[in-house]
């Protein structure tokens, strides 16, 4: 009987959804009262004058749209253990730390209690409705999930990243046995030291409970491809390990070598079966259904910057369908998948107005005022204002600003989304691209998405040859006059240069931006440089990037290297072995 009550109750999860977005303008009124009564005491607040007022109209007359630059000097001083509430009325006790790809630099986030529980509230929303699409029960979750060392701030508060605070926090293993998707791997692989050492525990746990795995999850598909790419290097080792039920000499901690000989007993019939699959399979399509034959869908966050990875994911997962994961960032949640049986490619996300007060900037062409002076005209360029979570138009893009329970107040998340359409009166949203990740030169600003779409089209050419791209960046160079954006590939195998030059001038062609094309047809902008790199050159980004402190759960490959990267740039630039320049113009 006990069992059963742990069980969630997927049906009232949904009902109590229902009924939050039926009537999403009044729950977000009450949330941003509940925001502003918990937190008004906060400095930050006390010095906009909000004087006790919890109405959208006042708070938004007082308090100004922020980035994260502008709170940096309040976060640092909670970091630094001023015990004074600054940005919320509860002493903050936990820092989250953002992975930095984007950015090139880490930032520091607010992270309590609060937020903790809106986490499981998104968690809870999306296995609702996944569990009635795909129903799992009775099994384990193969979850390549990795915590990253948490460290003291000089104020005493634990920092680690977003995913690490999460992991750590006894509420989630509870939540995960509630929704039957416990981890197969004990604590100390998912909290190892050595992430080369977890990816491989991780693998060998899987294997071992082979036929109980229903899921197999990471917070971002870039770590599942990684996980199954790294199977193909060590599987006749893991095998080995599964016949003598002696763990390889490669996994050095001591309480990662303890936790798994618990779990590794002499096998050799399963070993013989994986040796038999793996041999049977075709350039490794369909491992994961082979492997794991009760598996019943591949999940993770698949949009974005993780769709490049989408192609090989599927290679791997044959018919098992792909489901992405939820909405959000380091800052916050902000949406759940409601509709787990759409495509990654096409998934969206319905906003949850009781975890937040949301807000967006509509990202028409800036309004321009023309005034007339002394006969000339000049032009005011103005930002469109921000309008309210329900005032939002289908088929428009916007900004996201977010005011949570966890200290930020009207933030620019930096993200652009697409309202898709409604689920009862709370937009559902597509995410487009980050705002900030942008090429740019002259008049030209190429997002995120158009450099997706560019290497998609180009790598068609060596599929032909069934190679692949395995990963890619760029950077504007303005050493050149004109300067000129460059795209760096790592290539599954050897392409001549015949081809890789018809990549080159793929690539260029490919860039529908306006600005863009009109800039490079007049030389405004030069010719674009693909360069080619070693292989491993990303995994040597990874490490540099773990190296730091980053989780690979976080991970995400910085698709634009700007001037604050210096040293992924070098990474690259040392790496490259080949160069091409496009004559499509």
């Amino acid at each position: 009987m006990l069992e059963k009550k742990e069980i969630l109750d997927v049906e009232k999860v949904i009902r109590d959804f229902e009924v939050i977005t039926k009537d999403a303008e009044n729950v977000q009124r009450e949330t941003l009262k509940m925001i502003l009564e918990e937190n008004g005491c906060a400095e930050y607040l006390q010095n906009l004058g909000l004087n006790g007022r919890t109405d959208p109209e006042s708070f938004k007359a007082c308090v100004p749209l922020v980035t994260h630059k502008d709170l940096e000097p309040c976060i640092q001083r909670v970091a630094d253990g001023v015990f004074s509430p600054i940005l919320t009325g509860k002493p903050i006790t936990t820092i989250s730390i953002s992975s930095g790809t984007t950015q090139g630099k880490p930032k520091f986030v607010p992270f309590n209690d609060e937020l903790m529980e809106t986490t499981l509230q998104i968690f809870r929303t999306s296995f609702a409705f996944r569990n009635k699409e795909f129903p799992i029960e009775n099994g384990r979750a193969l979850q390549f999930i990795y915590s990253s060392k948490q460290i003291k701030t000089k104020g005493g508060l634990f920092a680690g990243t977003a995913t690490s605070n999460v992991f750590r926090n006894s509420q989630f293993r509870k939540a995960m046995k509630a929704m039957q998707s416990e981890c197969c791997s004990p604590d100390e692989v998912i909290f190892g030291p050595d992430f080369h050492q977890s990816l491989y525990c991780h693998l060998l746990c899987g294997l071992i409970f082979h036929e109980e795995i229903r899921l197999v999850s990471s917070t971002f598909a870039y770590s599942i491809v990684l996980a199954f790419r790294t199977f193909e290097q060590v599987w006749e080792e893991l095998c080995d390990d599964i016949r003598e039920g002696v763990l390889t000499s490669r996994i050095t901690f001591p309480s990662v070598r303890s936790a798994m000989a618990k779990l590794l007993k002499p096998n050799p019939e399963l070993a013989d079966l994986i040796e038999k699959k793996c041999s049977g399979l075709s350039n490794w399509y369909g491992l994961i259904p082979e492997l794991f034959p009760n598996v019943k869908y591949i999940y993770g966050i698949m949009t974005g910057c993780m769709e490049p990875y989408l192609k090989k994911l599927r290679h791997y997962a044959a018919d098992v369908p792909l489901i992405s994961a939820d909405y959000g960032s380091s800052e916050g949640w902000i949406g759940a998948n409601i509709n787990p049986s759409l495509p990654p490619e096409s998934a969206t996300y319905a906003v949850l107005p009781n975890i937040g007060y949301f807000e967006v900037i509509p990202l028409k062409e800036n309004v321009e005022e023309h005034m007339q002076d002394n006969g000339n005209v000049s032009f005011l360029s103005m930002e469109p204002k921000p309008v309210d979570l329900t005032e939002v138009r289908v088929g428009e893009e916007y900004e996201v600003i977010i005011t949570n329970f966890g200290g930020l107040y009207r933030y620019k998340l930096g993200d652009v989304v697409k309202v898709m359409g409604f689920h009862n009166s709370t937009p559902e949203l597509k995410f487009v691209c980050r705002r900030n990740v942008m090429l740019a030169i002259n008049i030209d600003k190429s997002t995120e998405q158009d450099l997706q779409l560019a290497v998609e089209e180009a790598a068609k050419l060596i599929a032909k040859e069934k190679l692949e791209v395995i990963d890619f960046s760029s950077n504007v160079d303005v050493s050149t006059d004109p300067g000129h954006y460059v795209i760096f590939w790592e290539i599954s195998g050897e392409v001549s240069d015949e081809v890789l030059t018809e990549c080159c001038n793929c690539l260029d062609r490919s860039f529908v931006d306006g600005g863009y094309v009109s800039s490079r047809k007049v030389d405004a902008i030069g010719p674009l440089e693909l360069r080619v790199v070693r292989r491993g050159t990303f995994q040597k980004i990874l490490d540099h990037y773990l190296g730091l402190g980053a989780a690979l759960s976080q991970f995400k490959t910085p698709r634009c290297v700007g001037p604050a990267n210096n040293k992924i740039l070098q990474i690259l630039c040392d790496n490259v072995t080949k160069n091409y320049f496009s004559t499509a113009f």
